[in-house]
Order: C-alpha cells, then sequence, then structure tokens
C-alpha cells in the first residue's frame, strides 16, 4: 500500500473519531466545550490527512 493509501486510511479513522466524539454522550442535549473542540480538531486532521493521501496519489 503507497503512503496516499495510508493517509486515506488515516483521514478516515480520524473522521470516524471526530463523528464518535461529537455524538458520544446522548443523553446530553448539548455538546459540551470540549467536546466540541476536540471533535474540530479531530475533523481538521481528518481533512489535512485526506487532502495530502489524495496529492499523495496524484
Amino acid at each position: 500500500m503507497s503512503a496516499g493509501g495510508l493517509l486515506l486510511v488515516l483521514g478516515g479513522f480520524l473522521l470516524g473519531g471526530a463523528y464518535s466524539v461529537f455524538r458520544g454522550d446522548p443523553d446530553a442535549d448539548r455538546r459540551s466545550g470540549p467536546q466540541l473542540a476536540f471533535s474540530a480538531v479531530l475533523l481538521v486532521a481528518a481533512l489535512l490527512a485526506t487532502a495530502a493521501g489524495v496529492l499523495r496519489l496524484v
């Protein structure tokens, strides 16, 4: 597997992590500040890894 493929897999893993952190507490009506911040950081990391993977494959 090439480095681009690994970065795409990593981006998907981070995207799933961001989703699970955001949806982590179904009983709460609102998301807490740290929960939103951590999911935003994971989302940005997922986007960067995915973009880097696509650029490595091109």
